[in-house]
């Protein structure tokens, strides 16, 4: 595939809004998981709470659009300068060529759970003021984000489980690709809501404790809310000025759907190595090309011990780490914010640990960091699987690497 440029991004969760503070808590290896405290939620359980989501609501004009996953959105848009560059992409290529892809698993779903405890007694009628097209409704994500900047050209929302952050990029490329649009706002974006605390909580799935991915001891997920965009563009042809050496490139993607299960992922990762093979494939780059995987790593046993099996059939002691351990898992916003994360690492030159882990699983067999560091980063691969067997792996490179280092791209 022709390699895409990410010309901006930025991320917001429970370990700081926007780069700056998203890379000092994972140079410190400092956590954002804390008891849950969670309004109405009474379980036994952590998880990474943004601070002051609520504390200011969606800008006057897009009042309809106001709640919980929409006011997070704000917030990170906020963040790094992102709405200053999309406003300039906006410039450069017209309005109507920049289109919106966002992943989310709930939306506003946290409205509507509200509305329901205000019905009118006697006609069970929703509250007057509730909006569900503007907040519940899975599309109300990329209308939220559209009608911010402005923008007029196609969008859609991703609702694929825990891939819906990653998968986004795969749906921007084809846009781009098909000449359809000339820039792309890309993201992820999930709020805290009892349905997904009480839901998890119904399948067991909960640790009663921080999340420890692939440590031998793992108990379950801690359930995390973030927002993290970024803007695609095409990288330059060969007869034009070539993207700076520090730029960071989307060269590979790869997706799958394995279908195995509802809730638990094919025991040897099948989807999960198509997914990867096909990322690889895409780019050109080899397996002994990777030099850091960011892990789905949601820290159940059964998930660790299949993204492992898939990554023992196709690399060789690569390091890797699951980021969830700091955020938690984000769900549909988790593969947007662990792209950031990919693409912050490929930038600082700096390889994330896996916090929280701090005995990682000899029978799981990888290469797993538990103290980050500096390090020489060329590519980084960053895995998103979702409930239904719904996969996706996305591969980042550095200018230099992708367009120096012999890639056929």
């Amino acid at each position: 595939m022709k390699p895409l440029v990410l010309t901006h991004f930025t991320a917001t969760s429970c370990i700081g809004r926007g780069l700056d503070a998203t890379l000092e808590a994972l140079r410190a290896q400092r956590s954002g998981l804390a008891p849950c405290g969670f309004e109405r939620a009474t379980l036994d359980t952590w998880i990474g709470e943004v601070d002051g989501v609520d504390a200011e609501p969606v800008r006057a004009d897009l009042h309809d659009f106001d709640c919980r996953n929409n006011r997070l959105a704000q917030l990170g848009l906020a963040q790094d300068g992102f709405a200053e560059a999309v406003a300039a992409a906006a410039r450069r290529h017209g309005a109507q060529r920049v289109g919106v892809f966002i992943g989310t698993s709930t939306a506003g779903i946290l409205e509507t759970e509200n509305a329901y405890r205000r019905r009118d007694p006697q006609s069970g009628a929703l509250p007057a003021g509730f909006h569900y097209a503007g907040t519940h409704n899975p599309y109300s994500s990329a209308a939220f984000v559209r009608a911010f900047f402005g923008l007029q050209g196609p969008a859609f929302v991703i609702s694929s489980a825990c891939s819906s952050g990653a998968k986004v990029f795969a749906s921007a490329r084809r846009m781009l690709a098909a000449g359809l649009i000339d820039a792309a706002v890309v993201g992820g974006v999930d709020s805290l809501c009892l349905t997904t605390l009480y839901g998890f909580n119904s399948l067991e799935l909960l640790s009663p404790a921080p999340c420890k991915p692939f440590d031998t001891h793992r108990s379950g997920i801690s359930i995390g809310e973030a927002a993290a965009f970024a803007l695609l563009e095409r990288a330059p042809e060969a007869n034009e000025a070539p993207s700076p050496d520090g730029a960071i490139l989307l060269v590979g993607i790869g997706e799958s759907s394995d279908a195995y299960h509802m809730s638990s992922p094919h025991p040897e990762g099948l989807g999960a190595r198509l997914a990867m093979e096909q990322a690889l494939a895409s780019s050109g780059i080899g397996a002994d090309g990777i030099d850091y995987i960011n892990l789905h790593g949601t820290a159940t046993p059964s998930n660790d011990a299949a993204e492992s099996c898939a990554v023992q059939a196709l690399f060789d002691a690569t390091p890797c780490s699951s980021t969830k351990g700091a955020t938690g898992h984000t769900l549909g916003a988790a593969g947007a914010l662990e792209a950031v994360i990919a693409a912050l690492s490929l930038r600082e030159q700096w390889l994330p640990a896996g916090i929280n882990t701090t005995e990682a699983d000899p029978a799981l067999g990888l290469n797993y960091q538990l103290t980050g560091g500096p390090a020489r980063l060329r590519t980084v691969l960053s895995n998103s699987f979702g409930f239904g067997g719904t996969n996706c792996s996305l591969l980042f490179a550095r200018a230099d690497r992708a367009l120096h280092g012999g890639a056929s791209l």
